[in-house]
């Protein structure tokens, strides 16, 4: 009798144990169901130039297509594809030049077929709001008063490249770069002047438009090499629809608006 009574209390106790897991099983189907599905989100790595105006795009992109979170990434472009390359979430590449992007296609990071040019920059020398110095030349920074001149660093930000190429043509490329301090990105290069860190410094046009209380432009500078921005699909996306829909929001005419709110060009 008592091995019998075991016996069936286990069975009563194993019979209830798995009603118990069903009717959590059932449950946890339930809440589930109520649970709204989790919004896409899209990676969006972008050179530091267009900070502003692609939080703007993103934040536009998202309204018009419920249920996307755009996840913006801002850096220097150089920095960006590596990361894209060593395997970094992204599911669209934006960069600040070519370089960069033609690098992003020979390590096969983005899809080829879908690169796009999407604006144009210009890169200008800036001085601090309250500078007397007068600058109208670039053979002006060879002055004794002028010590500091905030520079990117050309193997690894395109403003940095641009800049070389346009003091190269100068012949002043040297000169300049004995006084460099050079930065990381273009955005670090706008900090250096609006602090008063250096004398001047080299960025794009649209960055020196972010801070016009700080800032002031002393040289717009000319240049044979057109500053281009590409854009592509990345080849690790798993959302090369949504991705290429918001390469063709950027491209739209209310896309290339809020870009030229922002100083950029058409390419």
């Amino acid at each position: 009798m008592p091995a019998q009574f075991t016996s069936r209390s286990a069975t009563r106790s194993l019979r209830r144990f798995y009603l118990t897991v069903a009717y959590g099983a059932v449950l946890s189907a339930m809440t589930l169901a109520t649970v709204p599905a989790q919004a896409a989100d899209l990676v969006v790595s972008a050179a530091a130039s267009l900070t502003n105006a692609f939080k703007d795009l993103g934040s536009a992109f998202e309204q018009r297509n419920p249920g996307v979170k755009v996840i913006n990434n801002f850096g220097a472009s150089d920095i960006l594809m590596q990361q894209i390359v060593r395997g970094a979430p992204a599911d669209v590449f934006a960069s600040a030049d070519q370089t960069a992007m033609d690098k992003a296609v020979a390590a096969k990071a983005v899809q080829t077929a879908t690169r796009q040019n999407f604006a144009a920059n210009q890169i200008v020398l800036i001085v601090p709001h309250d500078s007397t110095l007068a600058l109208t030349a670039l053979k002006d920074l060879t002055q004794s008063n002028v010590k500091r001149v905030a520079l990117g660093n050309p193997s690894s930000v395109p403003f940095g490249r641009y800049t070389q190429t346009a003091l190269e043509q100068a012949g002043l490329w040297q000169a300049v770069l004995a006084k460099g301090v050079l930065a990381q990105n273009v955005r670090q290069s706008l900090d250096y002047v609006a602090r008063g860190e250096v004398e001047a410094g080299f960025v794009f046009a649209t960055d020196a438009a972010v801070m016009p209380d700080k800032v002031k432009v002393a040289i717009r500078i000319p240049s044979d090499q057109p500053a281009t921005y590409p854009i592509a699909v990345t080849a690790t996306t798993t959302q090369t629809e949504l991705a290429k829909k918001y390469i063709a929001y950027v491209q739209s005419p209310e896309g290339q608006a809020t870009l030229a709110r922002y100083g950029f060009l058409k390419p």
